[in-house]
């Protein structure tokens, strides 16, 4: 089973970050990522910039590990990714969460994204496990995947016709506005793999972030505080704070002015009906 989703960069030389929470010492943690790597419970591949990418089962397979350290350490993992995993299928209570999850964001996309209220809208979404802060809003005929994994900060407005894909998961920081048309897709599937593994990744947008119309945000986007996107570009990677984006690549266009103070307001009496 090679189902996976990013964790980070460069784990193994960060081991000993975890060794003091995990209560034991290097040589054994160093010995129980190994046995993770060659049991298909965690995967590292290069990256770019000489990094190397480390991934995890997207399945939650935690009951299936034999290996104990190799448990605990993919449980401890599993939970620093803020995404919804695969539950392990069967009559068992995980599996009817997930499927009435899924149920539940479909009768969102379906129906109630179109409902001309943000307050129906917001508590579809929260019920199903999204955390939406105060102020913030996604209008009308956005559709949302993987409900649990998507995080939006304070005062943040999400256009008209977006994709949410927040499988991997997405969290989403304060006064961000994203234009409409945009897609944000945190998985995708493994091309090299006959069996079309799916892959994952968390995509992160920093507070006062502006991405505007027809962006596509794709796994591994992390978007820095203030940072614009311009029209019709596609973002894989880190855009560091302030910067202005677009184009092939994306290349750097400019700078945004700092000391970014303002409130995006999309809940307003004149987005009502959006």
């Amino acid at each position: 089973m090679k189902h996976r989703i990013l964790h980070s960069n460069n784990l193994r030389e960060r081991l000993a970050d975890y060794v003091a929470r995990l209560n034991v010492d290097l040589p054994a943690l160093a010995e129980a990522f190994d046995w993770m790597c060659t049991h298909d419970v965690a995967f590292e591949q290069p990256g770019r910039g000489g990094v190397t990418q480390t991934y995890i089962a997207y399945v939650n397979i935690e009951k299936r590990i034999e290996h104990p350290l190799a448990r605990r350490f993919y449980a401890m993992l599993r939970d620093e990714i803020p995404a919804g995993f695969v539950p392990l299928y069967g009559i068992n209570w995980p599996t009817l969460v997930d499927r009435w999850r899924r149920a539940w964001e479909q009768v969102y996309n379906m129906l109630i994204n179109k409902i001309p209220s943000h307050t129906i809208r917001l508590a579809w979404l929260r019920i199903g496990g999204a955390k939406i802060g105060k102020g913030s809003t996604l209008w009308r005929n956005t559709e949302v995947l993987g409900i649990e994994g998507l995080q939006i900060g304070d005062d943040t407005c999400i256009g008209w016709h977006c994709q949410i894909d927040a499988r991997g998961g997405l969290r989403i920081g304060n006064h961000v506005t994203i234009a409409s048309h945009t897609l944000m897709i945190a998985g995708g599937h493994d091309m090299k793999a006959p069996e079309f593994w799916a892959v994952g990744g968390p995509i992160v947008i920093e507070d006062y972030a502006w991405i505007t119309t027809r962006v596509i945000l794709l796994t591994g986007a992390y978007i820095g505080e203030g940072a614009v996107v311009a029209a019709n570009t596609v973002v894989a990677r880190a855009v560091e704070p302030y910067t202005i984006v677009g184009g092939e690549g994306p290349k750097v266009m400019g700078e945004r002015v700092r000391g970014l103070n303002y409130k995006v307001g999309g809940k307003g009496l004149f987005t009502l009906f959006h």
